[in-house]
């Protein structure tokens, strides 16, 4: 579906201007978001779309150490760029991000992933991609991470923060596989690929304009 998408986007580029395509909400932020108890890293599993622009986005935020593309949802015989791109094998494309929290708190996180990361309101799909390989989720990977996605998912809704109704998936996280290695920092080495240019990198943008305490202009790389 991808690369269908990316021709796509490649003609609606010629038509539409840059921000049309990602429109980002300024979201309060999370009323429970109680420090950890010891200052470890930490790691987060999102689904969102594409992969590449959610691991861009988070890639600029500070105090994340590392965010890798990846799948998340179904079986490790199935987690295959390929094999997942036909819509049945229960994986989404997923960015596992590890963080700092003594630098960024994981409530900031979910925020980002809710206003600029990907639109929380569509359902199994984001912009051109469809399937519930790209449906929106949070991997929790314990019990508090739940409470903290709920208990906001809540909040937004109750605030009314979109238009339509948050459609996020909470899924308990089996287990995160990695991408290929040519997914990983796609959007810092394909900054000119159609794709990226009309629906990444205003998500970037989207970030600094909104939330300039926590962005950082060098990407945290998976590979240096």
């Amino acid at each position: 579906m991808k690369r269908v998408a990316l021709f796509a986007a490649a003609i609606a580029l010629l038509a539409t201007p840059l921000r049309a395509a990602e429109r980002a909400v300024s979201l309060p932020p999370p009323a429970y978001d109680p420090a950890p108890a010891t200052p470890d890293a930490r790691k987060l599993v999102v689904a969102g779309g594409c992969f590449w622009g959610v691991q861009g986005v988070f890639q600029h935020v500070k105090g994340v150490t590392r965010a890798v593309s990846g799948y998340a949802g179904g079986a490790k015989e199935t987690a295959h760029y390929e094999r997942v791109g036909r819509g049945d094998t229960g994986h989404a494309e997923s960015v596992e991000i590890t963080y700092d929290p003594g630098k960024v708190s994981l409530g900031e996180l979910l925020r980002v992933y809710f206003s600029v990361a990907h639109d929380p309101t569509q359902l199994d799909r984001q912009g051109p991609d469809v399937g519930t390989q790209y449906r929106s989720a949070i991997f929790v990977a314990d019990a508090e991470q739940e409470k903290m996605a709920r208990e906001y998912i809540a909040q937004l809704s109750s605030a009314k923060a979109f238009p339509s109704p948050i459609v996020t998936r909470i899924e308990r996280l089996g287990a995160f596989y990695p991408a290929e290695a040519y997914h990983q920092d796609y959007l810092v080495r394909h900054p000119d690929a159609p794709y990226i240019v009309f629906n990444d990198l205003p998500k970037i943008e989207n970030l600094k304009r909104l939330y300039p305490a926590i962005y950082r202009g060098a990407p945290a790389l998976t590979k240096n």
